[in-house]
Protein backbone atom coordinates (compact mmCIF):
# COMPACT_ATOMS: atom_id res chain seq x y z
CA UNK A 1 0.00 0.00 0.00
CA UNK A 2 1.15 3.98 -0.92
CA UNK A 3 1.75 6.02 1.68
CA UNK A 4 -0.79 8.42 0.39
CA UNK A 5 -3.27 5.60 1.08
CA UNK A 6 -1.44 4.53 4.41
CA UNK A 7 -2.11 8.37 5.27
CA UNK A 8 -5.58 8.61 3.85
CA UNK A 9 -6.91 5.82 5.68
CA UNK A 10 -5.36 6.80 8.76
CA UNK A 11 -6.82 10.34 8.34
CA UNK A 12 -10.35 9.13 7.77
CA UNK A 13 -9.77 6.44 11.10
CA UNK A 14 -9.05 9.82 12.80
CA UNK A 15 -12.11 11.50 11.58
CA UNK A 16 -14.98 8.88 12.20
CA UNK A 17 -13.23 8.47 15.79
CA UNK A 18 -12.90 11.86 16.71
CA UNK A 19 -16.17 13.58 15.37
CA UNK A 20 -18.33 10.68 14.57
CA UNK A 21 -18.31 11.23 10.71
CA UNK A 22 -17.68 8.51 7.99
CA UNK A 23 -15.52 10.44 5.52
CA UNK A 24 -14.61 8.17 2.29
CA UNK A 25 -10.34 8.03 2.25
CA UNK A 26 -10.54 8.31 -1.62
CA UNK A 27 -11.46 11.44 -1.26
CA UNK A 28 -8.54 12.50 1.23
CA UNK A 29 -5.71 13.24 -1.28
CA UNK A 30 -2.46 13.82 0.33
CA UNK A 31 -0.20 16.34 -1.25
CA UNK A 32 4.22 16.61 -0.83
CA UNK A 33 4.98 18.80 1.98
CA UNK A 34 6.35 22.28 0.31
CA UNK A 35 10.09 22.93 0.87
CA UNK A 36 9.73 25.50 2.61
CA UNK A 37 7.81 23.42 5.36
CA UNK A 38 8.94 20.47 7.22
CA UNK A 39 7.41 17.66 6.52
CA UNK A 40 7.02 14.69 4.19
CA UNK A 41 2.99 15.05 3.19
CA UNK A 42 0.53 17.20 3.81
CA UNK A 43 -3.38 16.86 4.62
CA UNK A 44 -5.26 19.53 3.97
CA UNK A 45 -7.86 19.82 6.79
CA UNK A 46 -10.63 21.65 5.91
CA UNK A 47 -12.85 19.32 4.49
CA UNK A 48 -13.52 18.34 8.05
CA UNK A 49 -13.78 21.56 9.66
CA UNK A 50 -17.89 20.85 9.36
CA UNK A 51 -17.53 17.38 11.01
CA UNK A 52 -15.39 19.34 14.02
CA UNK A 53 -17.02 22.24 14.08
CA UNK A 54 -13.22 23.50 15.22
CA UNK A 55 -10.99 25.77 14.13
CA UNK A 56 -8.64 24.36 11.23
CA UNK A 57 -5.62 24.72 13.35
CA UNK A 58 -7.13 22.81 16.11
CA UNK A 59 -8.62 20.63 13.71
CA UNK A 60 -5.25 19.62 12.47
CA UNK A 61 -3.75 19.78 15.63
CA UNK A 62 -6.52 17.20 16.78
CA UNK A 63 -5.85 14.78 13.69
CA UNK A 64 -2.23 14.94 13.68
CA UNK A 65 -2.35 13.40 17.43
CA UNK A 66 -4.45 10.89 16.47
CA UNK A 67 -2.08 9.64 13.50
CA UNK A 68 1.00 9.98 15.71
CA UNK A 69 -1.07 7.55 18.23
CA UNK A 70 -2.44 5.21 15.80
CA UNK A 71 -0.44 4.91 12.73
CA UNK A 72 3.13 3.37 12.52
CA UNK A 73 3.96 5.58 9.51
CA UNK A 74 4.31 8.72 11.11
CA UNK A 75 7.03 9.94 13.28
CA UNK A 76 6.28 13.54 13.82
CA UNK A 77 3.88 16.07 12.76
CA UNK A 78 3.53 20.12 12.78
CA UNK A 79 0.41 22.09 11.89
CA UNK A 80 0.25 25.14 9.76
CA UNK A 81 -3.61 27.26 9.93
CA UNK A 82 -5.41 24.25 8.01
CA UNK A 83 -2.47 22.06 6.65
CA UNK A 84 -0.92 19.27 8.69
CA UNK A 85 2.21 18.52 7.62
CA UNK A 86 3.33 15.06 8.63
CA UNK A 87 6.93 13.39 8.71
CA UNK A 88 7.31 9.78 7.53
CA UNK A 89 10.04 7.66 10.09
CA UNK A 90 12.79 7.12 8.26
CA UNK A 91 12.89 3.18 8.10
CA UNK A 92 9.34 3.45 6.69
CA UNK A 93 10.69 4.81 3.39
CA UNK A 94 13.05 1.73 3.39
CA UNK A 95 10.31 -0.42 3.23
CA UNK A 96 8.74 1.60 0.45
CA UNK A 97 11.79 1.61 -1.93
CA UNK A 98 12.21 -1.93 -1.18
CA UNK A 99 8.11 -2.20 -2.49
CA UNK A 100 8.91 0.08 -5.10
CA UNK A 101 11.76 -1.99 -6.42
CA UNK A 102 10.61 -5.61 -6.18
CA UNK A 103 6.89 -4.45 -8.06
CA UNK A 104 7.12 -5.35 -11.39
CA UNK A 105 6.01 -2.41 -13.95
CA UNK A 106 5.19 -0.26 -10.12
CA UNK A 107 2.98 3.18 -11.40
CA UNK A 108 1.50 0.71 -13.96
CA UNK A 109 -2.60 -0.45 -13.62
CA UNK A 110 -2.63 -3.95 -15.50
CA UNK A 111 -4.86 -4.51 -18.41
CA UNK A 112 -7.63 -7.18 -18.01
CA UNK A 113 -10.11 -8.61 -19.95
CA UNK A 114 -12.46 -6.45 -18.39
CA UNK A 115 -10.58 -3.28 -19.23
CA UNK A 116 -12.34 -0.28 -20.64
CA UNK A 117 -11.47 0.31 -24.20
CA UNK A 118 -10.26 3.72 -25.26
CA UNK A 119 -9.46 4.42 -29.15
CA UNK A 120 -7.19 6.75 -29.72
CA UNK A 121 -6.63 8.40 -33.28
CA UNK A 122 -3.79 10.39 -34.21
CA UNK A 123 -1.92 11.72 -36.89
CA UNK A 124 -4.32 12.33 -39.68
CA UNK A 125 -2.25 13.16 -42.49
CA UNK A 126 -3.01 14.19 -46.03
CA UNK A 127 -1.85 12.33 -49.05
CA UNK A 128 -0.51 15.59 -51.05
CA UNK A 129 2.09 16.44 -48.61
CA UNK A 130 4.77 14.87 -46.25
CA UNK A 131 4.53 15.15 -42.43
CA UNK A 132 5.57 18.32 -41.14
CA UNK A 133 6.17 20.10 -37.49
CA UNK A 134 2.45 19.76 -36.61
CA UNK A 135 2.20 16.19 -37.24
CA UNK A 136 5.30 15.68 -35.44
CA UNK A 137 3.36 17.47 -32.09
CA UNK A 138 0.49 15.26 -32.81
CA UNK A 139 1.83 11.81 -33.40
CA UNK A 140 4.07 12.21 -30.49
CA UNK A 141 1.00 13.12 -28.04
CA UNK A 142 -1.05 10.82 -29.72
CA UNK A 143 1.55 8.04 -29.29
CA UNK A 144 2.42 9.08 -25.50
CA UNK A 145 -1.68 9.44 -24.82
CA UNK A 146 -2.07 5.74 -26.22
CA UNK A 147 1.26 4.41 -23.95
CA UNK A 148 -0.44 6.25 -21.01
CA UNK A 149 -3.96 4.92 -21.35
CA UNK A 150 -1.99 1.71 -21.62
CA UNK A 151 -0.05 2.36 -18.02
CA UNK A 152 -3.48 3.29 -16.51
CA UNK A 153 -4.98 0.03 -17.32
CA UNK A 154 -7.20 0.63 -20.36
CA UNK A 155 -7.44 -1.56 -23.73
CA UNK A 156 -5.82 0.43 -26.45
CA UNK A 157 -6.03 0.62 -30.45
CA UNK A 158 -4.31 3.47 -31.74
CA UNK A 159 -5.91 4.58 -35.02
CA UNK A 160 -5.39 6.67 -37.92
CA UNK A 161 -7.39 8.18 -40.41
CA UNK A 162 -5.94 8.89 -43.60
CA UNK A 163 -7.14 11.90 -45.74
CA UNK A 164 -6.51 10.58 -49.25
CA UNK A 165 -9.31 11.54 -50.81
CA UNK A 166 -10.73 15.45 -52.06
CA UNK A 167 -9.69 18.24 -53.90
CA UNK A 168 -6.47 18.77 -52.30
CA UNK A 169 -5.48 14.99 -53.65
CA UNK A 170 -6.25 16.04 -56.62
CA UNK A 171 -4.58 19.47 -57.12
CA UNK A 172 -1.52 17.14 -56.35
CA UNK A 173 -2.70 14.80 -59.50
CA UNK A 174 -3.35 17.46 -61.23
CA UNK A 175 0.29 19.39 -61.34
CA UNK A 176 1.62 15.40 -61.59
CA UNK A 177 -0.12 15.36 -65.29
CA UNK A 178 0.71 18.70 -66.26
CA UNK A 179 4.36 18.91 -64.83
CA UNK A 180 5.36 15.60 -63.59
CA UNK A 181 6.66 14.03 -67.26
CA UNK A 182 6.22 10.65 -65.64
CA UNK A 183 8.40 11.32 -62.18
CA UNK A 184 8.43 8.58 -59.57
CA UNK A 185 10.39 7.99 -56.48
CA UNK A 186 12.80 6.01 -58.12
CA UNK A 187 13.69 8.53 -60.90
CA UNK A 188 14.10 11.23 -58.34
CA UNK A 189 15.59 9.74 -55.97
CA UNK A 190 12.77 11.25 -53.70
CA UNK A 191 10.86 9.86 -50.78
CA UNK A 192 7.36 9.58 -52.40
CA UNK A 193 5.44 11.40 -50.01
CA UNK A 194 7.92 14.31 -50.25
CA UNK A 195 7.71 14.12 -54.62
CA UNK A 196 3.29 14.46 -54.03
CA UNK A 197 4.15 17.47 -51.77
CA UNK A 198 6.33 19.36 -54.58
CA UNK A 199 3.40 18.89 -56.66
CA UNK A 200 0.79 20.33 -54.62
CA UNK A 201 3.48 23.57 -54.26
CA UNK A 202 3.37 23.64 -57.63
CA UNK A 203 -0.20 23.74 -58.42
CA UNK A 204 -0.54 26.39 -55.95
CA UNK A 205 1.83 28.56 -57.80
CA UNK A 206 0.63 28.08 -61.12
CA UNK A 207 -2.97 28.41 -59.67
CA UNK A 208 -2.11 32.23 -58.01
CA UNK A 209 -0.76 32.86 -61.24
CA UNK A 210 -3.72 32.52 -62.76
CA UNK A 211 -5.98 34.12 -60.03
CA UNK A 212 -3.58 37.23 -61.03
CA UNK A 213 -4.12 37.43 -64.87
CA UNK A 214 -7.60 36.87 -64.20
CA UNK A 215 -8.04 39.82 -61.94
CA UNK A 216 -5.75 41.90 -64.57
CA UNK A 217 -8.66 41.42 -66.58
CA UNK A 218 -10.79 42.86 -64.76
CA UNK A 219 -12.31 39.99 -62.33
CA UNK A 220 -12.67 39.71 -58.10
CA UNK A 221 -9.92 38.00 -56.38
CA UNK A 222 -13.05 35.96 -55.06
CA UNK A 223 -14.32 35.18 -58.86
CA UNK A 224 -10.97 34.17 -60.27
CA UNK A 225 -10.15 31.82 -57.33
CA UNK A 226 -13.88 30.03 -58.24
CA UNK A 227 -13.37 30.72 -62.43
CA UNK A 228 -9.69 29.96 -62.73
CA UNK A 229 -8.81 26.83 -65.24
CA UNK A 230 -6.84 25.19 -62.85
CA UNK A 231 -9.15 25.09 -60.15
CA UNK A 232 -12.13 23.85 -62.08
CA UNK A 233 -9.95 21.17 -63.57
CA UNK A 234 -9.40 20.26 -60.23
CA UNK A 235 -13.00 19.85 -59.61
CA UNK A 236 -13.58 18.05 -62.44
CA UNK A 237 -11.02 15.57 -61.50
CA UNK A 238 -12.47 15.32 -58.28
CA UNK A 239 -15.99 14.43 -59.63
CA UNK A 240 -14.54 12.11 -61.87
CA UNK A 241 -13.06 10.61 -59.04
CA UNK A 242 -16.27 10.06 -56.86
CA UNK A 243 -17.57 8.35 -60.47
CA UNK A 244 -14.81 5.60 -60.22
CA UNK A 245 -13.26 6.79 -63.67
CA UNK A 246 -11.02 4.22 -64.12
CA UNK A 247 -7.76 6.34 -65.41
CA UNK A 248 -8.03 8.89 -62.30
CA UNK A 249 -8.53 6.49 -59.73
CA UNK A 250 -5.45 4.80 -61.21
CA UNK A 251 -3.21 7.60 -61.03
CA UNK A 252 -4.80 8.38 -57.58
CA UNK A 253 -3.73 4.55 -56.38
CA UNK A 254 -0.45 5.02 -57.55
CA UNK A 255 0.27 8.51 -56.21
CA UNK A 256 -0.81 7.36 -52.81
CA UNK A 257 1.11 4.45 -52.84
CA UNK A 258 4.14 6.36 -52.92
CA UNK A 259 3.30 8.82 -50.36
CA UNK A 260 2.24 5.77 -48.08
CA UNK A 261 5.66 4.42 -48.40
CA UNK A 262 7.08 7.57 -47.66
CA UNK A 263 4.59 7.99 -44.76
CA UNK A 264 5.50 4.62 -43.38
CA UNK A 265 9.73 5.92 -43.37
CA UNK A 266 8.72 8.51 -40.90
CA UNK A 267 6.41 6.97 -38.78
CA UNK A 268 9.28 4.27 -38.11
CA UNK A 269 11.62 6.46 -37.60
CA UNK A 270 9.77 8.70 -35.39
CA UNK A 271 8.95 5.88 -33.41
CA UNK A 272 5.16 5.53 -33.43
CA UNK A 273 2.63 2.89 -34.72
CA UNK A 274 -1.44 2.11 -35.47
CA UNK A 275 -3.09 -0.89 -34.71
CA UNK A 276 -5.88 0.05 -37.28
CA UNK A 277 -5.76 2.74 -40.12
CA UNK A 278 -9.03 3.54 -41.96
CA UNK A 279 -9.10 5.77 -44.79
CA UNK A 280 -11.58 8.43 -46.09
CA UNK A 281 -11.62 7.10 -49.45
CA UNK A 282 -13.35 3.80 -47.65
CA UNK A 283 -15.33 6.13 -44.82
CA UNK A 284 -17.05 9.03 -46.88
CA UNK A 285 -19.73 7.25 -48.63
CA UNK A 286 -20.79 5.35 -45.35
CA UNK A 287 -21.30 9.28 -44.22
CA UNK A 288 -22.75 10.18 -47.22
CA UNK A 289 -25.71 7.44 -47.03
CA UNK A 290 -26.02 8.24 -43.21
CA UNK A 291 -26.52 12.01 -44.03
CA UNK A 292 -29.65 10.90 -46.68
CA UNK A 293 -30.98 9.01 -43.95
CA UNK A 294 -31.03 11.97 -41.89
CA UNK A 295 -32.11 14.18 -44.54
CA UNK A 296 -35.45 11.68 -44.70
CA UNK A 297 -36.01 11.72 -41.75
CA UNK A 298 -36.22 15.44 -41.31
CA UNK A 299 -33.00 15.40 -39.29
CA UNK A 300 -31.34 17.89 -41.75
CA UNK A 301 -32.47 20.00 -45.02
CA UNK A 302 -31.75 20.68 -48.41
CA UNK A 303 -30.93 23.95 -50.20
CA UNK A 304 -31.68 25.03 -53.07
CA UNK A 305 -28.40 24.41 -54.95
CA UNK A 306 -28.42 20.97 -53.69
CA UNK A 307 -26.56 20.80 -51.04
CA UNK A 308 -27.48 19.62 -48.12
CA UNK A 309 -27.08 21.25 -44.13
CA UNK A 310 -27.73 20.49 -40.85
CA UNK A 311 -29.12 23.64 -38.64
CA UNK A 312 -27.58 23.70 -35.51
CA UNK A 313 -29.00 27.12 -34.32
CA UNK A 314 -30.94 25.21 -31.21
CA UNK A 315 -27.93 23.99 -29.95
CA UNK A 316 -25.94 27.75 -30.13
CA UNK A 317 -24.45 27.08 -33.27
CA UNK A 318 -25.22 28.04 -36.95
CA UNK A 319 -25.67 25.80 -40.57
CA UNK A 320 -23.37 23.21 -41.00
CA UNK A 321 -22.53 22.03 -44.58
CA UNK A 322 -22.24 18.17 -44.98
CA UNK A 323 -22.73 17.53 -49.01
CA UNK A 324 -22.09 19.87 -51.35
CA UNK A 325 -24.80 20.98 -54.31
CA UNK A 326 -22.85 18.87 -56.59
CA UNK A 327 -23.19 15.90 -54.11
CA UNK A 328 -19.70 15.34 -53.30
CA UNK A 329 -18.61 15.04 -49.14
CA UNK A 330 -16.83 17.56 -46.69
CA UNK A 331 -14.53 16.25 -43.58
CA UNK A 332 -17.82 16.19 -41.48
CA UNK A 333 -19.09 13.59 -43.72
CA UNK A 334 -16.05 11.65 -43.78
CA UNK A 335 -15.74 11.86 -39.71
CA UNK A 336 -19.26 10.90 -39.51
CA UNK A 337 -18.99 7.89 -41.62
CA UNK A 338 -15.48 6.31 -39.78
CA UNK A 339 -16.81 7.18 -36.36
CA UNK A 340 -19.92 4.25 -37.65
CA UNK A 341 -17.31 1.85 -38.87
CA UNK A 342 -15.13 2.26 -35.59
CA UNK A 343 -18.18 1.41 -33.75
CA UNK A 344 -18.56 -1.36 -35.70
CA UNK A 345 -15.35 -2.84 -35.88
CA UNK A 346 -14.81 -2.16 -32.04
CA UNK A 347 -16.82 -2.29 -28.44
CA UNK A 348 -15.32 1.19 -27.96
CA UNK A 349 -15.90 2.82 -24.40
CA UNK A 350 -14.23 6.09 -25.20
CA UNK A 351 -13.32 7.81 -28.44
CA UNK A 352 -10.24 10.18 -28.11
CA UNK A 353 -9.35 12.47 -31.20
CA UNK A 354 -6.21 13.98 -30.96
CA UNK A 355 -6.37 16.97 -32.96
CA UNK A 356 -5.34 20.53 -32.93
CA UNK A 357 -7.19 23.40 -31.80
CA UNK A 358 -8.32 24.86 -34.80
CA UNK A 359 -10.65 21.87 -34.91
CA UNK A 360 -12.66 22.70 -31.73
CA UNK A 361 -15.72 23.57 -33.73
CA UNK A 362 -15.05 20.93 -36.06
CA UNK A 363 -15.69 18.51 -33.03
CA UNK A 364 -18.69 20.33 -31.40
CA UNK A 365 -20.35 19.60 -34.37
CA UNK A 366 -19.13 16.44 -35.17
CA UNK A 367 -20.55 15.32 -31.39
CA UNK A 368 -23.95 17.13 -31.42
CA UNK A 369 -24.39 15.46 -35.65
CA UNK A 370 -23.79 12.24 -34.33
CA UNK A 371 -26.12 12.01 -31.31
CA UNK A 372 -28.99 13.22 -33.66
CA UNK A 373 -28.07 10.95 -35.79
CA UNK A 374 -28.92 8.62 -33.04
CA UNK A 375 -25.81 7.33 -32.24
CA UNK A 376 -25.52 7.05 -28.21
CA UNK A 377 -21.53 7.35 -28.14
CA UNK A 378 -22.14 10.70 -30.07
CA UNK A 379 -21.94 13.21 -26.92
CA UNK A 380 -19.16 11.40 -25.06
CA UNK A 381 -16.45 11.61 -27.84
CA UNK A 382 -13.39 13.11 -26.53
CA UNK A 383 -11.52 15.79 -29.02
CA UNK A 384 -7.51 15.66 -27.08
CA UNK A 385 -7.55 19.52 -28.12
CA UNK A 386 -3.74 21.15 -28.55
CA UNK A 387 -2.37 24.16 -29.10
CA UNK A 388 0.19 24.84 -33.10
CA UNK A 389 3.81 24.76 -32.88
CA UNK A 390 4.87 27.86 -33.73
CA UNK A 391 8.52 28.97 -35.17
CA UNK A 392 10.93 31.93 -34.98
CA UNK A 393 9.79 33.36 -37.73
CA UNK A 394 5.78 32.20 -37.84
CA UNK A 395 3.72 29.62 -38.74
CA UNK A 396 4.08 27.02 -41.73
CA UNK A 397 2.26 26.99 -44.71
CA UNK A 398 2.20 23.91 -47.06
CA UNK A 399 0.58 25.30 -50.49
CA UNK A 400 3.80 27.30 -50.00
CA UNK A 401 6.42 25.59 -49.28
CA UNK A 402 7.54 26.78 -46.24
CA UNK A 403 6.72 23.91 -43.72
CA UNK A 404 9.80 22.25 -40.80
CA UNK A 405 9.69 18.87 -42.71
CA UNK A 406 9.81 16.23 -40.21
CA UNK A 407 12.27 14.18 -42.27
CA UNK A 408 14.29 17.31 -42.23
CA UNK A 409 13.83 18.16 -38.60
CA UNK A 410 14.82 14.40 -37.26
CA UNK A 411 18.17 14.94 -39.29
CA UNK A 412 18.98 18.38 -38.36
CA UNK A 413 18.33 16.95 -34.22
CA UNK A 414 20.61 13.99 -34.79
CA UNK A 415 23.05 16.53 -36.39
CA UNK A 416 23.05 18.94 -33.74
CA UNK A 417 23.41 15.73 -31.13
CA UNK A 418 26.49 14.81 -33.50
CA UNK A 419 28.28 18.22 -33.03
CA UNK A 420 27.22 18.41 -29.18
CA UNK A 421 28.48 15.30 -28.71
CA UNK A 422 32.13 16.37 -30.14
CA UNK A 423 32.31 18.37 -26.76
CA UNK A 424 34.85 17.81 -24.68
CA UNK A 425 34.18 15.16 -22.36
CA UNK A 426 30.85 13.85 -24.04
CA UNK A 427 29.97 10.18 -25.01
CA UNK A 428 33.52 8.80 -24.33
CA UNK A 429 32.41 5.79 -23.07
CA UNK A 430 30.01 5.05 -25.87
CA UNK A 431 31.74 2.06 -28.30
CA UNK A 432 32.06 3.33 -32.09
CA UNK A 433 29.43 0.57 -32.32
CA UNK A 434 27.25 2.01 -30.63
CA UNK A 435 27.64 5.40 -31.30
CA UNK A 436 25.22 6.17 -34.14
CA UNK A 437 21.86 4.79 -32.19
CA UNK A 438 23.15 6.89 -29.02
CA UNK A 439 23.37 9.79 -31.59
CA UNK A 440 19.77 8.75 -32.27
CA UNK A 441 17.90 8.71 -29.31
CA UNK A 442 19.80 11.79 -28.12
CA UNK A 443 18.53 13.63 -30.79
CA UNK A 444 15.12 12.03 -31.02
CA UNK A 445 14.80 11.63 -27.08
CA UNK A 446 15.49 15.99 -27.32
CA UNK A 447 12.90 16.63 -29.97
CA UNK A 448 10.20 14.03 -28.32
CA UNK A 449 10.89 15.78 -24.64
CA UNK A 450 11.15 19.30 -25.99
CA UNK A 451 7.62 19.18 -27.71
CA UNK A 452 5.73 16.54 -24.71
CA UNK A 453 7.42 18.14 -21.65
CA UNK A 454 4.67 21.15 -22.86
CA UNK A 455 1.16 21.36 -21.43
CA UNK A 456 -0.49 20.15 -24.68
CA UNK A 457 -3.18 23.30 -24.36
CA UNK A 458 -0.64 25.81 -25.15
CA UNK A 459 1.02 27.17 -28.41
CA UNK A 460 4.38 26.38 -28.38
CA UNK A 461 7.42 27.93 -29.93
CA UNK A 462 10.05 25.35 -31.31
CA UNK A 463 13.71 25.76 -30.81
CA UNK A 464 15.65 22.55 -31.85
CA UNK A 465 18.89 24.12 -30.26
CA UNK A 466 17.50 24.45 -26.66
CA UNK A 467 15.84 21.17 -26.70
CA UNK A 468 19.08 19.50 -26.87
CA UNK A 469 20.70 20.94 -23.91
CA UNK A 470 22.78 18.78 -22.06
CA UNK A 471 21.41 20.62 -18.63
CA UNK A 472 18.30 21.74 -17.65
CA UNK A 473 14.85 20.52 -18.89
CA UNK A 474 15.63 18.47 -21.40
CA UNK A 475 15.55 14.88 -22.74
CA UNK A 476 19.32 14.45 -23.12
CA UNK A 477 19.67 15.48 -19.37
CA UNK A 478 17.17 12.94 -18.39
CA UNK A 479 18.52 10.53 -20.87
CA UNK A 480 22.40 11.37 -18.79
CA UNK A 481 21.17 10.83 -15.71
CA UNK A 482 19.92 7.41 -16.61
CA UNK A 483 23.49 6.61 -18.11
CA UNK A 484 25.28 8.05 -15.36
CA UNK A 485 23.12 5.04 -12.87
CA UNK A 486 23.96 2.35 -15.45
CA UNK A 487 27.53 3.64 -15.56
CA UNK A 488 27.55 3.07 -11.49
CA UNK A 489 25.57 -0.22 -11.56
CA UNK A 490 28.44 -1.73 -13.84
CA UNK A 491 30.78 -1.09 -11.65
CA UNK A 492 29.46 -3.29 -8.57
CA UNK A 493 28.33 -6.13 -8.46
CA UNK A 494 24.56 -7.84 -7.91
CA UNK A 495 24.58 -8.40 -4.27
CA UNK A 496 23.00 -5.37 -3.49
CA UNK A 497 19.74 -6.93 -4.93
CA UNK A 498 19.64 -9.54 -1.93
CA UNK A 499 21.22 -7.58 0.76
CA UNK A 500 19.51 -7.15 4.16
CA UNK A 501 18.97 -3.18 3.96
CA UNK A 502 15.74 -3.03 6.96
CA UNK A 503 18.07 -1.36 9.23
CA UNK A 504 18.95 1.34 7.13
CA UNK A 505 17.62 4.91 7.84
CA UNK A 506 17.28 7.20 5.12
CA UNK A 507 18.81 10.42 5.04
CA UNK A 508 16.99 13.45 3.85
CA UNK A 509 18.25 13.33 0.43
CA UNK A 510 17.05 9.40 0.22
CA UNK A 511 13.98 10.26 1.47
CA UNK A 512 12.64 13.14 -0.74
CA UNK A 513 14.33 10.41 -3.52
CA UNK A 514 12.35 7.52 -2.46
CA UNK A 515 9.15 9.70 -2.01
CA UNK A 516 9.65 10.99 -5.47
CA UNK A 517 9.52 7.31 -6.58
CA UNK A 518 6.60 6.20 -4.88
CA UNK A 519 5.09 9.39 -6.70
CA UNK A 520 5.56 8.10 -9.88
CA UNK A 521 1.71 6.38 -9.64
CA UNK A 522 0.44 9.27 -9.04
CA UNK A 523 1.81 10.66 -11.71
CA UNK A 524 0.67 8.21 -14.31
CA UNK A 525 -2.63 8.67 -13.14
CA UNK A 526 -3.13 12.26 -13.08
CA UNK A 527 -1.42 12.42 -16.75
CA UNK A 528 -4.47 9.79 -17.36
CA UNK A 529 -7.05 11.36 -16.41
CA UNK A 530 -5.68 14.94 -17.89
CA UNK A 531 -4.26 13.90 -21.51
CA UNK A 532 -1.15 15.35 -19.78
CA UNK A 533 2.09 13.79 -21.40
CA UNK A 534 3.35 16.93 -19.93
CA UNK A 535 2.88 15.86 -16.36
CA UNK A 536 4.74 12.32 -17.38
CA UNK A 537 7.53 14.26 -18.69
CA UNK A 538 8.22 16.63 -15.81
CA UNK A 539 7.77 13.94 -13.37
CA UNK A 540 10.59 12.42 -14.66
CA UNK A 541 12.65 15.45 -15.02
CA UNK A 542 12.32 15.81 -11.40
CA UNK A 543 13.06 12.97 -10.71
CA UNK A 544 16.38 13.17 -12.18
CA UNK A 545 16.79 16.37 -10.65
CA UNK A 546 16.65 14.89 -7.45
CA UNK A 547 18.92 12.03 -8.30
CA UNK A 548 21.87 14.11 -9.06
CA UNK A 549 21.25 16.03 -5.94
CA UNK A 550 21.64 12.92 -4.46
CA UNK A 551 24.46 11.79 -6.49
CA UNK A 552 26.75 14.99 -5.65
CA UNK A 553 25.90 14.29 -2.00
CA UNK A 554 26.15 10.84 -1.20
CA UNK A 555 28.99 8.49 -1.94
CA UNK A 556 27.90 5.13 -3.25
CA UNK A 557 30.28 2.65 -4.69
CA UNK A 558 32.98 4.51 -2.13
CA UNK A 559 30.72 3.96 1.21
CA UNK A 560 32.03 1.83 3.61
CA UNK A 561 29.10 0.54 5.11
CA UNK A 562 27.83 -2.53 3.27
CA UNK A 563 24.35 -1.89 4.16
CA UNK A 564 24.37 1.20 3.02
CA UNK A 565 26.42 1.06 0.11
CA UNK A 566 23.67 -1.77 -1.20
CA UNK A 567 20.91 0.60 -0.08
CA UNK A 568 21.89 3.56 -2.24
CA UNK A 569 22.76 0.92 -5.15
CA UNK A 570 19.08 0.12 -5.30
CA UNK A 571 17.90 3.31 -4.52
CA UNK A 572 20.20 4.07 -7.77
CA UNK A 573 18.94 1.15 -9.87
CA UNK A 574 15.05 2.05 -9.03
CA UNK A 575 15.42 5.19 -10.36
CA UNK A 576 16.95 3.99 -13.59
CA UNK A 577 14.11 1.76 -13.66
CA UNK A 578 11.07 4.34 -12.89
CA UNK A 579 13.32 6.66 -15.80
CA UNK A 580 13.08 4.31 -18.63
CA UNK A 581 9.51 3.49 -17.81
CA UNK A 582 8.55 7.13 -17.81
CA UNK A 583 10.66 8.13 -20.78
CA UNK A 584 8.94 5.25 -22.23
CA UNK A 585 5.58 6.73 -21.80
CA UNK A 586 7.18 9.61 -23.84
CA UNK A 587 8.02 7.42 -26.78
CA UNK A 588 11.65 8.27 -25.84
CA UNK A 589 14.53 5.97 -25.60
CA UNK A 590 17.17 6.23 -23.07
CA UNK A 591 20.52 4.89 -23.45
CA UNK A 592 23.10 2.92 -21.47
CA UNK A 593 26.16 5.34 -22.27
CA UNK A 594 26.53 8.59 -22.78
Amino acid sequence: MSIDNILAQATAQAVKELYGVDFPAEKIVPQTTKKEFEGNETIVVFPFLKASRKAPDVTAQEIGEHMLAHCDAVDKFNVIKGFLNITIKPSFWTGVLQHVASTPNYGFTPVTDDSQLVMIEYSSPNTNKPLHLGHVRNNLLGYSLSCIMQANGYKVVKTNIVNDRGIHICKSMLAWQKWGNGATPESTGKKGDHLIGDFYVAFDKHYKDEIKELVEKGMTPEEAEKQAPLIQEAHDMLRRWEAGDPEVRALWKKMNDWVYAGFDETYKRMGVSFDKIYYESDTYLVGRDTVLEGLEKGLFYRKDDNSVWADLTPDGLDHKLLLRSDGTSVYMTQDIGTAQLRYKDYPIDRMIYVVGNEQNYHFQVLSLLLDKLGFKWGKDLVHFSYGMVELPNGKMKSREGTVVDADELMDEMIATATEMAGEPGRLQGVPDEERADVLRMIGLGALKYFILKVDPRKTMLFDPSESIDFNGNTGPFIQYTHARIQSVLRKCCDNYKIADISNVAPNDKETSLIQKLADFTIAVAEAGRNYSPALIANYVYDLAKEYNQFYHDCSILKEMEEPVRCFRLLLSATVADVIKRGMGLLGIEVPDRM
